[in-house]
């Protein structure tokens, strides 16, 4: 048996951990030592995603909690070092592009044990964004690299890593979707809000550039409100964008607005719901670009650069600017049925997993 340490953080981690952990146990060939770090704390963030995927109670819970980039970085490395000392895995697998992910990795190399990226090669080629330092350099130490789109293998093969440690192996988070499709459709959360099927719009925001920048903010509500002209607005916000939609008039009256619903973080499964009914996902999210790709859903990421080409060459995102009448003029595309109806990319199958935990074993034998 292979000991394996799973590492998850944040919120789009669990998603792909879940799907790893299920074909590693499958596979009959690894002893998983699940860590949660910690960085998504709050129980909305983190529990509710354990239990609906599906996933054992974490072996270690670090608890890092929330800090600068610098601070909870550091936080990870000094209490994951204690663990891989302890309990000396064979290999390290992290996943995605979080403070938790670069610092596992940071870890593990030191520390001379074999490690593991999944979806690696992702570029956006903007370095004033976190995730873009984390995935260069998480990819820059690591010994196996498991790629979701064809762009990667490029990006990685033109940063000078070998063919051998390089798999196309698919999108594990489609793997999750598929498996969880129809018990999310099960929960009728739409209905439950009182939504009608592909007549509202749902919203996602977290990065600093659109929800720390107040004019941005502002400017971001105003296109919601003009969304909410078209039709019901549902925007699960957390409550530091909560508050800050506070500090701006259009934020004020976004709130007041009676077709917008502001709610707390949901469920994995009420949120793939709600994405699976809805005309258009509004976003600055990087894995809801490939949910919404592959199940066929118009989506909008408002950010100038993406680290996922595929979702617009082939699938069904587009890249727009913060404009509030390009966002408008989405959405009534969206509701009209003229949106581009895309097509979804080879390997995202729902084996991406099964396809890592055979190429790994074979690699570690």
């Amino acid at each position: 048996m292979i000991n394996t340490a799973l590492i998850a953080g944040a919120r789009p981690n669990f998603i792909k951990i879940a799907a790893l952990e299920k074909a590693f146990v499958a596979s009959g060939h690894f002893k998983n030592l699940l860590i949660h770090t910690g960085q998504h704390y709050d129980a909305r963030m983190s529990d509710i995603f354990f239990r609906q995927l599906g996933m054992p109670v974490p072996d270690m819970f670090l608890g890092v909690g929330s800090g600068s980039h610098a601070e909870q970085t550091a936080k990870v490395m000094t209490e994951i070092e204690k663990v891989f000392i302890d309990q000396k895995p064979d290999v390290v697998l992290v996943v995605g592009d979080v403070n938790s992910t670069v610092a596992a990795a940071l870890t593990a190399r030191k520390l001379h044990i074999p490690l593991v990226h999944v979806e690696a090669g992702l570029r956006s080629f903007d370095r004033s964004m976190p995730e873009e330092i984390n995935r260069i350099v998480t990819d820059s130490i690591s010994d196996y690299l498991y790629v979701s789109e064809p762009s990667g293998v490029k990006h990685l093969l033109a940063e000078g890593h070998s063919a051998s440690s390089i798999l196309l192996a698919g999108n594990v988070m489609i793997d999750s979707l598929r498996r969880f499709e129809k018990t999310a459709a099960d929960t009728r959360e739409h209905e439950s809000r009182g939504l009608e099927d592909n007549k509202y719009f749902l919203i996602t925001a977290h990065r600093p550039a659109l929800v720390d920048d107040p004019e941005n903010l502002s400017l971001f509500a105003e296109s919601l409100l003009r969304l909410a002209e078209l039709g019901p607005v549902v925007f699960p916000i957390h409550p530091r964008t909560a508050a800050r939609l506070g500090d701006t008039a259009t934020g004020r009256s976004l709130k007041k607005h009676p077709s917008v619903q502001l709610t707390e973080p949901i469920g994995y499964l009420e949120f793939l719901c709600l994405m699976m009914h809805a005309a258009l996902i509004v976003t600055d999210s990087g894995g809801i670009q490939e949910e919404t790709t592959a199940l066929k859903k118009p989506c909008i990421t408002i950010r100038p650069n993406t680290e996922r080409p595929i979702t617009i060459e082939q699938g069904t995102n587009e890249l727009l600017p913060l404009d509030v009448e390009q966002i408008l003029a989405a959405g009534k595309s969206a509701l009209s049925g003229a949106w581009k109806k895309g097509s979804i990319p080879d390997l995202w199958d729902g084996k991406a997993s099964d396809r890592i935990a055979a190429h790994l074993y074979e690699a570690l034998s």
